[in-house]
């Protein structure tokens, strides 16, 4: 009788270490890891195809991607935080309806605040800079990652998808506006104030500009072009890493 109570006692000690294996590795996780997660391995625009309709219509010019990407990242920090440290509070059956109108408060906030200082980005960006509310990669960082983590955890997630962010929306506007205006940054001292004014310039001649860049069928084909370009790089880095694998076994 003695034995059978010690055998029982041993099988329920088990599963209580093996629970304890996962959120053990979990916090282990870095930031830097996070950090590289958002702007390459996960990143939103490129991997995950999110906020497909400001990353299209938004991206005619430099000045106002980038725009529209620090108000997306500034939006992602402020909800991601404040998620994570109300989420003890806020019930699991009501949590979307609250991250809804979490965010549109934040972003009703960030538009007053581009509204009086930045009129003419206002002016440019339009109803897209509201529809940040409705951007599936803040509702999703909310909810897949500020909700279960911590505020400094959570604050670099969305640090690192919201530069991810921006930085597909840099580039990509950068293309479009070179290819199909021939200038770049134009419009940038009404970002960044006069000193940026030295970084606006001409690349190209008026006569060797394609206006297909600047419409949504150049949008969608230079997305598809950096797509292509991340994977084809996904790809050559993961066969040099099997490459030396192969040749650390053959050594070993």
């Amino acid at each position: 009788m003695t034995k059978a109570i010690t055998v029982q006692g041993s099988i329920d000690e088990t599963p209580a270490v093996q629970d304890s294996a996962p959120k053990a590795k979990k916090r282990r996780v870095s930031l830097l890891a996070i950090l590289v997660k958002g702007l390459w391995k996960e990143n939103p625009g490129l991997c995950q195809l999110l906020g497909m309709c400001p990353l299209l219509a938004v991206t005619t010019s430099a000045a106002s991607a980038l725009g529209l990407g620090i108000a997306t990242i500034l939006v992602l920090i402020l909800s991601s935080v404040i998620v994570s440290l109300l989420r003890a509070f806020i019930l699991k059956e009501v949590r979307i309806p609250i991250y809804v109108m979490l965010i549109a408060a934040i972003v009703t906030v960030v538009c007053f605040e581009i509204e009086a200082y930045y009129p003419k980005l206002y002016q440019q960006l339009g109803i897209y800079l509201a529809l940040i509310v409705t951007n599936c990669i803040i509702m999703g960082r909310a909810e897949a990652f500020a909700g279960r983590n911590g505020p400094i955890a959570a604050a670099a997630d969305a640090l690192a998808c919201g530069l991810g962010f921006t930085l597909v929306l840099f580039i990509l506007g950068s293309l479009r506006e070179i290819l199909g205006s021939g200038t770049f940054f134009v419009g940038a001292a009404d970002l960044l104030g006069p000193w940026a004014q030295q970084l606006e310039m001409t690349v190209l001649p008026a006569e060797h500009t394609y206006l297909i860049a600047i419409l949504p069928p150049g949008g969608f084909f230079i997305l598809a072009l950096l797509i292509a370009l991340k994977n084809a790089l996904d790809s050559r880095a993961k066969i040099r890493a099997e490459r030396r694998l192969r040749i650390r076994a053959l050594h070993i």
